[in-house]
């Protein structure tokens, strides 16, 4: 059998890389800086590579840690599902998920069979409540969210890029025409999203329409109920395509038929330090690779 590598050791430079810092490394394992440090160095004489390059207390990934931690990562993580398959008196598995309610329903819930069939013991505890991303590293251990810029403090992977449509119901925008002019759209109610206040705006500004005041502006914390209000009339809703398209219903259609850039994401978030959980590190595995 090969020699292994020191597994301390292994598990210190992950933790150092996942987290970018040496200092909270060294804190999570519970270890002075420099007994961190002389785990790594024995990495580093163990692998013959220069895996950090230092400057004082700063510690910097070379390009070949970056290679040893891409070639690497994943095989420890194998090598942790294998050990787990074969454990019995391992408990089940949480993860305190918070969830915009039309992104659990579109996109997230008709492939939570496949995430219970790769990981039985995971489970989710689903929260659509309301400032999710304020709440991460509290009451959840990661969210997905809509956002234009995530909080720096926090580990985020970038999910989708949108663009803005206008939508209303079909009955609706035949009225209104191909064409609408701003005297006409000024009679109407838009419907806009809480978490997306900056959308309509944006959407604006593309249409050459920036002083357009329309008759009312409606606000949903639900692009569920959104899509709905839009399709039985009430409003004209300012929309990701994303969401009209799997959304797939009949009664609604675009007002104009042009791409704006949306000024919000879905982000995946989590505390860096929790990216070493296991719970919160298979989902977020998962969520990559199936790119829903």
């Amino acid at each position: 059998m090969r020699r292994l590598p020191p597994l301390r050791a292994l598990e210190a430079f992950i933790r150092v890389v996942r987290l970018g810092s040496a200092r909270s490394a060294a804190n999570e394992l519970g270890l002075s800086p420099s007994a961190l440090s002389r785990r790594i160095s024995n990495l580093e004489s163990f692998t013959g590579r220069k895996l950090f390059s230092r400057s004082g207390q700063t510690m910097k990934l070379t390009d070949e840690g970056r290679n040893f931690y891409d070639t690497v990562a994943p095989h420890l993580e194998a090598l942790a599902a294998a050990v787990e398959s074969q454990s019995e008196n391992l408990q089940t598995q949480r993860l305190r998920l918070g969830v915009m309610p039309l992104f659990g329903t579109q996109r997230l819930f008709p492939r939570l069979a496949e995430l219970r069939t790769q990981y039985p013991r995971l489970h989710l505890d689903i929260d659509t409540g309301p400032h999710l991303i304020d709440r991460v590293g509290d009451t959840l251990d990661a969210a997905i969210t809509l956002t234009a810029r995530p909080d720096p403090s926090l580990y985020a992977v970038q999910l989708d890029h949108n663009t803005v449509h206008a939508i209303a119901n079909v009955a609706l925008v035949e009225k209104l025409g191909a064409n609408p002019d701003a005297k006409a759209l000024a009679q109407q109610t838009f419907l806009i999203h809480t978490d997306m206040p900056s959308s309509f705006d944006a959407w604006k500004s593309a249409m050459g329409l920036e002083r357009l005041q329309p008759a009312a502006i409606d606000h949903y914390d639900s692009g569920q109920l959104i899509l709905e209000a839009a399709a039985q009339g009430i409003g004209i809703a300012i929309m990701h395509d994303d969401h009209i398209a799997r959304n797939n219903d009949p009664r609604l259609a675009r007002l104009f038929d042009v791409e704006v850039a949306s000024p919000y994401s879905y982000w995946f978030l989590c505390r860096p330090a929790d990216l070493d959980a296991r719970a919160v590190r298979i989902f977020h595995d998962w969520l990559v690779e199936a790119a829903l």
